[in-house]
Formats: structure tokens, C-alpha cells, sequence
């Protein structure tokens, strides 16, 4: 150690070894992402407190008034809500600000450069996804979201040390964690000494977690407002815009200080990389590579579960381990995952029918076309199916909310699977 600022994650190592701006569509999806953090603050205030103030004041005049004074004091609270959302949009800022920098593009617009102007590129949905990035810091990285992490993560963990726990350098234990999101997963798997990658597809989570991870420092936290974007079922304004601060722990200085007297430093046993894991994770390069998979809250998220379970299978090693705990509510459910309205078998018209089979057969991973829901016996029977031996399961293994508000009169809980399954071929 040289005693200079090191980052947890090569940031190279989610942008991937090409040039990601050579793809149109990729280069869509990172400006809109980054966009997207932009845009926070004025979407923010338009959708939380400007259109409330619009239909407070439609009210009669004697209830807007009523409701105006002590001890509603809505108005006033309107007011308390819009310093919140300030305070959660100098995050999202960071997060731009850092994004930026790992893409070498300059904050303001670019005058003679459209090819590097990232502005006006997000999308309502984009924006949305932003909104859950900066709610998702509460389970991932505050201390209030223990309690959520205790009942997902730590049975993870456990199972890895059931596992390797005897192995005198865990660091030579290759762990792959598909659906990384914001990191913290991958940072506590690292932390107990595994070498550890984590894959992500979506930039919004890239972004944020490559922020946490490498440019945040040692006590300085964020306050944030994870409860101010809905006005329902909330016992009192308290809860409503009660704050936490991220994130409660340092990761660059906890996984300094767990490296001591370990072979490989931390630093160089976790990765984070951008790709679809069904088509990076099943090519040649990457067959029997990992001796454990970790999923969680993941394979729902698949529109075809035996994509995922072909691209664990080929990426573990014989006699490997893949450690699941989750729910099963299927992403794709709705339809709206994929658009596959774009023809059909019945089209009269041939080429018609020949451009839209083309258009499908391109289409790989996540957006390859076709979706099916199972329930989680049939998960299991499919698994077995596929070249596995189940050799731990428990279903209703406790309830746990998923960034859920422990004070709404409203609780969304999960009762989760849990399993443990073998590689066999």
C-alpha cells in the first residue's frame, strides 16, 4: 500500500474492454441513465410537490385554509418535503458527477459535439428508475436496511462458509454474483475474504454502485429521505420525512481492514461488470470459471428461467454451488418486458413475417422474445432438470420487505425461498 486513495472497483471493469459508446444502443442507455440523475431534482419537485400544491388549492378555499394552519400545516410540509428532495438530488448529483468522469464526458453540453451530448436523453421511465436507485441506498447501504440484508444476505453467507469455510485462503474462491445492484451483496461477500465479481445490466445501478463503492469517504455520509415520494400510509408526518444517512459503513476502509493477514487484497478480489448475464456468462470464456454462484432476489427477473439456469450451469465449475434465496415475482409477468407485439405467424405478409422471425432470432439474453412463469416447486423440478442436485431447500423462511418503510400502515413482505443446489455435469 502506497497510502493514496485506491477504488474498490476498477471502473474499466463494468465499463467492460470496449468502447461501450461504439454501440448506438448501449451509448443510449449510459446517457440516458446519466440523464436520468440529472433530471432528479426538477422531476422530484414537479411529481411530489408541485402538482400537490396544484390540487390543494382546488380545494374549497375554507378546507385549503383549515388544512393550512397548525397542526396540519400541509403547506408547511410541502415546503419540509422539497428540502428533503433537495438533499436526496445532491446524491443523485454525486452519482452523476462520478458517472461522468468514468466516461470522460463533460457535464455541460457539448456545443459543436451532439455525438457526446448526453442532456434531454432520459425518459420518464428513466427518471423512475433513478427515483428507486436513491430508495434502494436504504436497504443496501444505511443501517435502517439491516434488517432487510440480516433476513437476505447473511443466509447467503452462511451458506458460502458451510461451503468454503474450511479452505485456508478463501481468496482463491471464485464467487459470481448476477444482479448486483448497488453493491452491497458483493462488498459483504468480499469482506469475508471470497474473490468476488459482481454483474449488472442496468447503468442506474452501475452508477450507483461504482459511487459507494470508490468516492465516498470515510465518514462523510449522505442524508437521505427514503419515505417523501408517497403521502400514503403514513402514521405521522415524522415517519414520512424521517432521513437516514449512507452509507453506514466505508467499504474501501472495511475491506482495507479485512485484508490484514490475507494473501490477496480485498482490492483485488472484487470486480463489477455491465454486461446481460445470460450472454456474457455462457460463452467460452467464462465455462467453469466460478466454484459459487450467488443469487438473490434474481431469478425472477429472468423471462425465461432455463436461460439462467444454462448460464449458472455453464459458468460453474463440476461440482459447484449455486446459493438462491428469493421470491418469485416474475418480471415479465405483465408482458411488458418485451415488446413482442411487433408481428406475428399470422402476418399475410411474408416478408413481414421474415423481418419479424429475423428481428427474434437477434434478440439474446434478456431480451430474447417469450416469457413463462413458474411456481417454486417447478423452479426446483427444473433445476434438478437441468443438471443439479438440490441439496438444501426451505420455503417461508422468515418475511422480509424489499426497501419497505417499517413504519407505513402498509407491509409488503415476501415469503422467500431458499436453496442450495450442486452442479453435477
Amino acid at each position: 500500500m502506497d497510502g493514496r486513495p485506491k477504488n474498490v472497483t476498477d471502473e474499466r471493469e463494468w465499463v467492460g474492454d470496449y468502447d461501450p459508446f461504439a454501440d448506438t444502443e448501449e451509448k443510449r442507455v449510459i446517457f440516458a441513465a446519466l440523464d436520468s440523475f440529472y433530471q432528479y431534482r426538477k422531476a422530484a419537485h414537479y411529481n411530489t410537490t408541485h402538482t400537490r400544491r396544484q390540487n390543494f388549492y382546488a380545494l374549497p378555499s375554507a378546507h385549503w385554509e383549515l388544512l393550512s394552519q397548525p397542526p396540519f400545516s400541509y403547506l408547511e410540509t410541502l415546503s419540509q418535503i422539497d428540502d428533503c428532495i433537495d438533499k436526496n438530488a445532491d446524491l443523485a448529483s454525486q452519482i452523476l458527477k462520478t458517472g461522468l468522469a468514468a466516461f470522460s464526458l463533460s457535464p455541460d453540453a457539448p456545443e459543436r459535439d451532439e455525438n457526446n451530448d448526453w442532456h434531454g436523453k432520459a425518459t420518464p421511465a428513466d427518471v423512475s428508475k433513478a427515483n428507486t436507485i436513491i430508495r434502494q441506498f436504504y436497504r443496501d447501504w444505511s443501517k435502517e436496511g439491516e434488517a432487510e440484508r440480516e433476513k437476505c444476505y447473511q443466509p447467503l453467507i452462511a451458506d458460502l462458509a458451510k461451503e468454503f469455510g474450511d479452505r485456508r485462503d478463501r481468496g482463491q474462491v471464485k464467487v459470481l454474483v448476477p444482479g448486483a445492484g448497488l453493491g452491497r451483496l458483493v462488498f459483504e461477500i468480499c469482506n469475508e475474504g471470497y474473490a468476488v465479481e459482481g454483474n449488472e445490466i442496468s447503468y442506474h445501478a452501475l452508477l450507483a454502485s461504482s459511487w459507494v463503492l470508490n468516492h465516498t469517504a470515510p465518514g462523510n455520509m449522505y442524508e437521505l429521505f427514503p419515505w417523501i415520494g408517497t403521502f400514503s400510509n403514513h402514521v405521522s408526518r415524522d415517519d414520512q420525512l424521517r432521513g437516514i444517512k449512507v452509507p453506514d459503513v466505508h467499504p474501501g476502509t472495511a475491506l482495507s481492514e479485512s485484508s490484514v493477514g490475507q494473501s490477496t487484497h480485498a482490492f483485488e478480489r472484487l470486480s463489477m461488470c455491465a454486461a446481460d448475464f445470460t450472454v456474457l456468462y455462457s460463452d467460452e470464456e467464462h465455462k467453469e470459471t466460478y466454484d459459487a454462484v450467488v443469487t438473490c432476489f434474481f431469478i425472477d427477473t429472468a423471462p425465461n428461467l432455463i436461460r439462467y439456469i444454462e448460464t449458472v450451469g455453464n459458468a460453474l465449475k463440476k461440482g459447484g454451488v449455486w446459493m438462491n434465496m428469493g421470491p418469485l415475482l416474475w418480471h415479465f409477468e405483465d408482458g411488458k418486458g418485451v415488446d413482442n407485439k411487433e408481428g406475428s405467424e399470422n402476418d399475410n405478409d411474408e416478408k413481414q413475417k421474415k423481418d419479424y422471425q429475423d428481428r427474434q432470432a437477434e434478440r439474446r439474453g434478456i431480451a430474447e422474445a417469450g416469457s413463462v412463469e413458474l411456481t417454486d416447486e417447478e423452479v426446483l423440478l427444473l433445476v434438478k432438470r437441468c443438471g443439479f442436485e438440490v441439496e438444501s431447500y426451505e420455503n417461508f423462511v422468515g418475511e422480509t420487505g424489499y426497501i419497505q418503510n417499517p413504519n407505513s400502515m402498509l407491509q409488503s413482505l415476501y415469503r422467500v425461498s431458499h436453496w442450495v443446489a450442486r452442479k453435477l455435469r
